[in-house]
C-alpha cells in the first residue's frame, strides 16, 4: 500500500469512526431504560421495554464496530497492514474502504 492510499484509507477510517460516534450517541440516549413510575399503559411499555433491548443491542454492536475501526486506524502505518494475516496477499483496496479493519483478503475470508 502507497502513502497516497493509506492517507485516503485513514480519511475514510475517521469518517467511519465520526458517524460511529454520532450513532452511539443517539443510540445511548434511546438506550436508556424505562422508569417504572413512567405513566405508560401497559402494552406501551412492553413496547419501550422491547425498544429498549433492541437498542441496546445496537449499542453494543456501534461500540465494537468503533473499536475494530480504532485499532485499524492504530495499526494502519505498520508494514502488513494491508496483507491479508493467512496467505500473505495484498487484500483490494476497495475491501479495505468499506472494511478498514479487515485481516483477511475475501478469498481466505470465505473459507
Amino acid at each position: 500500500m502507497n502513502p497516497t492510499e493509506r492517507q485516503e484509507l485513514r480519511q475514510e477510517i475517521d469518517r467511519q469512526i465520526a458517524e460511529v460516534r454520532v450513532e452511539i450517541e443517539a443510540l445511548g440516549e434511546s438506550a436508556s431504560p424505562v422508569a417504572p413510575d413512567n405513566a405508560i399503559g401497559r402494552v406501551s411499555r412492553m413496547d419501550a421495554i422491547n425498544n429498549h433491548a433492541i437498542n441496546e443491542g445496537s449499542l453494543g454492536r456501534a461500540r465494537e464496530r468503533l473499536e475494530q475501526l480504532e485499532s485499524a486506524l492504530a495499526r494502519i502505518d505498520q508494514p502488513d497492514f494491508g496483507t491479508c494475516v493467512m496467505c500473505r496477499q495484498v487484500i483490494a483496496p476497495a475491501r479495505l474502504a468499506y472494511l478498514p479493519d479487515s485481516t483477511l483478503c475475501v478469498q481466505c475470508a470465505s473459507r
